[in-house]
């Protein structure tokens, strides 16, 4: 265990990773893919964060894991697993951003970790 900035005691093997997963690809209608992202996020409600667009798709969610390399690879599959069960396009990963907690919450104000009821909007 140990202490971080905001006083929180966190265990010292899992950490909390904010990851942003940006993927594009060629056009979609805007409805497929408003439809395909409620649907992913029925599958996965700890994106607290989804926008779109024709052409591209930015996710926003928290991750556990030891080190930032885990909670990339789990960042880097989450669209193609995801691919079938809730419709996705057959987009490729073009942007990934995994910063700790603490270096997020520097920046942002903080974002619960309970799930927010996202929903998906266009850019």
């Amino acid at each position: 265990m140990h202490l971080i900035p905001s006083g929180d005691l966190v265990d010292s093997a899992v950490r909390l990773w904010h990851v942003t997963v940006t993927v594009s690809g060629d056009p979609q209608p805007l409805t497929a893919t408003q439809d395909a992202l409620r649907a992913l996020h029925g599958e996965r409600p700890f994106i607290h964060s989804i926008r779109y667009d024709e052409d591209r798709v930015e996710l926003q969610y928290w991750e556990e894991g030891e080190e930032m390399v885990d909670a990339a690879s789990l960042a880097l599959r989450l669209w193609n697993e995801h691919r079938g069960s809730a419709g996705l396009p057959a987009w490729k990963v073009v942007g990934l951003e995994v910063v700790e907690r603490e270096t997020f919450q520097g920046r942002h104000q903080v974002t619960p970790l309970a799930n927010s009821d996202a929903h998906p909007r266009r850019f």
